[in-house]
C-alpha cells in the first residue's frame, strides 16, 4: 500500500475477509449518509488515499485476529490503522483471538467493537440494515468510539 493524493476519504476500510455485508455495513455506518465520500472499502491492492484513516475490518474469530496480525507485520510506514472487530456470534470472542488483539494494540490507532447483529444475515444491503434500530445504535457507538478517541 502506498499513499495516493486524490481521494478525500476520512476512513479507508481494509477488509481482511473480503467485502461482505458486514464490511459494507461498517462502511455505511462510518460514512454517516455522506454517499461514500466519508468512508468506503478499498479495492484489493488499491493504495491508501492521502489523508484517509486506514481501518482494518475483521471478525472476532482466531482466523480474523491472525489475518490482522499478518497484515500488520507488513504494514510499513503507513499511519497506524484502527481495527474494527465485528462480533461473528452472540458470544465473547475466543480467548486466543482476544489475546492476539490485545498483543497487537500497540500497532493500532485504536480498537472499536461492533456487537453481533443478527439482522445482517437477512438484509439485502447496508441501507436496509440501517433501517434497524440495533444497527443504527451500533453505528452511533462505532462513530463515537473512533471519533471520540481520535483527538
Amino acid at each position: 500500500m502506498h499513499t495516493h493524493p486524490e481521494a478525500p476519504l476520512r476512513y479507508a476500510l481494509i477488509p481482511v475477509h473480503g467485502h461482505g455485508i458486514a464490511v459494507a455495513t461498517v462502511a455505511r455506518m462510518l460514512d454517516a449518509d455522506s454517499g461514500g465520500s466519508r468512508a468506503r472499502p478499498l479495492a484489493p491492492a488499491e493504495p491508501l488515499p492521502y489523508g484517509a484513516q486506514p481501518v482494518i475490518v475483521a471478525d472476532t474469530t482466531v482466523y480474523g485476529a491472525t489475518r490482522v496480525e499478518e497484515l500488520l507485520l507488513r504494514w510499513g510506514s503507513l499511519p497506524k490503522p484502527w481495527l474494527v472487530l465485528l462480533a461473528d456470534a452472540p458470544a465473547r470472542p475466543p480467548a486466543d483471538a482476544r489475546y492476539l488483539v490485545r498483543a497487537l494494540e500497540g500497532r493500532l490507532a485504536g480498537v472499536a467493537r461492533v456487537p453481533y447483529l443478527p439482522v445482517l444475515r437477512a438484509v439485502r444491503g447496508p441501507a436496509e440494515a440501517l433501517e434497524h434500530k440495533d444497527v443504527r445504535t451500533a453505528a452511533e457507538r462505532l462513530r463515537l468510539a473512533m471519533e471520540g478517541n481520535k483527538r
